[in-house]
């Protein structure tokens, strides 16, 4: 099975192709604004090198936040558009899953039994969820998605603070993401949290996500048709946020004289 895995949930950018084998082939940019112009060429540069065309492929992953608006809406519309076009479903992976994933990857199980995924959500927010592998099965790399405590509202770096204060107290955090970076000032004084890894697990990566989509597949997991891939924004575009924040200042224009 050759999976082909999208990723723009935040200013990386990527593609990665895993083939039934377990080898992983990725490309990823940072991005700023330009997700759309990097995605086409990081899925066919994969798609190359792991001497594969699209109609090769077997199955579609993308990465469906939260994380940057325009980001999500590329990757997931891309996703969408290639299941549609090859009859293809897609798996959706949470962009907090991929993060917790990357870091047990990259510290290991023994340092990553507790983990927090961070992810800048600008306007001063982030999103995180807690993941706790010491509830998984024995032995077994538990499927981020298993045990994670989620916070479906944006928080503001004082609220993470005290949020993870109490997880803190049951034993130490390995705190990953874009958000730990950014707001490092705010997190590092606190006790108990280990963000030693936060800029090397930084942003969900396409290789990781490949490899998470591929094992929830194998352990049973269905993909959904394509058009039912739904992006988790978990807020409003900033747009439409800046011109709600505009509209108590709008007042009503009076009407010329002499009209009612």
């Amino acid at each position: 099975m050759r999976l082909l895995a999208i990723e723009t949930a935040t200013d990386l950018v990527g593609a990665a192709v895993v083939s039934d084998d377990g080898a992983v082939v990725e490309r990823s940019h940072l991005g700023g604004r330009a997700h759309a112009e990097l995605l086409a060429p990081a899925i066919e540069e994969v798609c190359s090198l792991a001497g594969c065309t699209l109609g090769d492929l077997d199955g579609l992953a993308v990465d469906i936040g939260p994380g940057l608006f325009t980001g999500l809406r590329v990757g997931v519309a891309t996703a969408k558009a290639l299941g549609q076009a090859l009859g293809l479903g897609v798996v959706g992976v949470t962009s907090l899953d991929v993060l917790a994933a990357g870091a047990r990857e990259v510290a290991g199980h023994d340092r990553a039994e507790r983990v927090v995924a961070v992810v800048d959500a600008r306007r001063g927010e982030v999103f995180a969820a807690a993941y706790d592998f010491t509830r998984g099965p024995a032995g077994a790399d538990s499927d981020p998605a298993a045990v994670r405590h989620d916070r479906p509202e944006a928080l503001t770096p004082e609220d993470l603070a005290r949020w993870l204060d109490g997880l803190a107290s049951a034993g130490p955090l390995l705190v990953v993401g874009d958000g730990a970076v950014r707001y490092l000032e705010v997190l590092a004084p606190r006790a108990g949290l280990d963000l030693g890894l936060s800029e090397t697990v930084a942003a969900p990566s396409p290789g990781v996500l490949a490899r998470l989509a591929a094992r929830r597949l194998a352990a049973g997991a269905h993909p959904v048709p394509a058009g039912d891939v739904v992006p988790d924004y978990r807020r409003h575009a900033d747009a439409k946020i800046n011109w709600e924040e505009r509209a108590p200042q709008r007042t009503a224009v009076p009407p010329p004289a002499g009209r009612p």
